[in-house]
């Protein structure tokens, strides 16, 4: 017998020639895991952290760093990570900020690294993606954000109606205290997988997207996990004690419902999407957790909307307020500020011992006070100027009858030009949301992204 009928007869071999063909195929495959890599470690470095490898919870702060290093440094080799003025802005700035912060600021060179590797790591990690990706490889990422809905919203629901002390409520180190937040009638919000509550709210943001665009094209898409993902976005509305949530679910249906206004074609579609959520929420309304999570929800709505002055008072506070605040307050600032890195939670600890704001609270606020005047403002604009540029070619495509970029647009404006940087995971999102914008502007076969023009 030939050597080479033998060698189709062994399954290992005939496994081998396969990866080898798909390699062929596509050389980036490595690179695209990588991506993928990224995403489940945004999903589920809160898990490790907490429940898993509890002793390495410090060092898993930053699991994903060496990770966007090393597809930042294998892209740029092959030639894969075009320059363009955003990413050069931004790197430039964090690395004369570590050295302003070293010299004239705060004056701790870990803090500062910790800082600067925002800039530096995961913004280019934006172009990265939107190289590595294309159209297609989006549209699988969200078919397994849906499956993970489903698990996420049991997960959130046990986590609710457990007591803080309970394994799936054990904080970051394997806390006992819980890691759970105050939300509302003795309830607390859950963080499902991740480190805080406020990836939990982030996630099911991001999963709202896909829901709404999967009903709009629902023959791609297995249908019962399309119902289940979106029970489970009903469900984790008020389970989450979250008025963000809301509001960011909000705002991605108003976007769905303005691309479809552009296609009367398409409003028959709105159909099945209204008959699913109305038999969701009557199903759901029928189960004692979910008119318990639903009071709860209400009781801190009404509280928090009171506090604020309303609805106008809490969007003014959660999405513009801070922004005026942060231009106008910053006469007092060092012209370079107090120091890259000191308005995270980590430049805290390592600045004082303990985790509090050292500069604000607000994104712009913490910018201006990190960089000062100059470099704030600049990395606000490079945030604003590539938010409008991927928003004008977003729109392109909604007139082309391509409602996804459009669709993901709606989370892509809430956390890219003033979302929470300094907390690690709302930058996994933002970089996330933002590397798929770009890469959803791009078709099979590849083509250059508008963005990273």
């Amino acid at each position: 017998m030939s050597t080479t009928s033998i060698i189709a007869v062994r399954p290992e071999s005939r496994a081998m020639l396969e990866r080898q063909k798909s390699a062929a195929k596509d050389p980036n495959r490595l690179l695209k895991q990588g991506v993928w890599a990224y995403f489940l470690l945004l999903i589920f470095e809160g898990a490790l952290r907490k429940w898993f490898l509890p002793g390495l919870a410090t060092p898993l702060l930053v699991v994903r760093d060496p990770l966007v290093l090393w597809l930042l440094i294998v892209t740029w080799q092959r030639g894969l990570l075009p320059i363009n003025g955003y990413m050069v802005g931004m790197m430039l700035i964090g690395i004369l900020s570590m050295f302003t912060a070293v010299l004239l600021g705060h004056g701790n060179i870990a803090v500062a690294i910790y800082g600067a590797r925002i800039l530096v790591l995961h913004f280019p990690m934006v172009f990265v993606i939107g190289r590595l990706f294309n159209r297609e490889d989006v549209v699988k990422l969200g078919k397994v954000t849906l499956w993970i809905a489903i698990p996420m919203t049991v997960l959130i629901a046990l986590q609710f109606y457990s007591p803080q002390s309970a394994w799936v409520n054990r904080g970051v180190g394997g806390d006992m205290a819980g890691a759970g937040y105050s939300g509302a009638l003795n309830y607390f919000r859950p963080p499902g997988t991740f480190s805080f509550t406020s990836g939990n709210t982030q996630f099911f943001m991001f999963a709202g997207c896909f829901v709404f665009y999967f009903w709009l094209n629902s023959q791609s898409i297995n249908r019962l996990i399309l119902i289940g993902a979106t029970a489970g976005l009903m469900a984790a509305i008020p389970l989450s004690i979250s008025r963000s949530l809301l509001f960011g679910v909000g705002i991605t249906m108003i976007f769905t419902l303005a691309a479809v206004a552009r296609k009367p074609q398409y409003l028959s579609k709105i159909i099945p999407i209204a008959f699913a959520l109305v038999v969701a929420l009557a199903v759901l309304s029928q189960a004692t957790f979910f008119q318990n999570a639903t009071e709860a929800f209400l009781s801190r709505f009404t509280s928090a909307s009171e506090t604020e002055g309303g609805l106008e008072g809490t969007i003014g506070n959660r999405y513009l307020g801070g922004m005026v605040a942060a231009l106008t307050g910053s006469s007092n600032t060092p012209f370079f500020g107090y120091g890259i890195g000191m308005g995270t939670n980590v430049g805290s600890m390592l600045l004082s011992g303990g985790t509090q704001f050292l500069i604000a609270e607000e994104e712009w606020a913490r910018l201006i006070g990190e960089m000062g005047p100059l470099f704030g403002i600049i990395i606000i604009m490079i945030r604003l100027g590539f938010s409008v540029k991927v928003g004008l070619a977003c729109y392109g495509k909604l007139s082309a009858g391509d409602f996804l970029p459009w669709i993901l647009l709606s989370n892509g404006l809430l956390l890219i030009p003033q979302g929470q940087w300094a907390q690690p995971t709302a930058l996994g999102f933002s970089t996330l949301i933002a590397g798929l914008l770009v890469a959803s502007l791009r078709s099979v076969p590849q083509k250059r992204a508008v963005a990273t023009s």
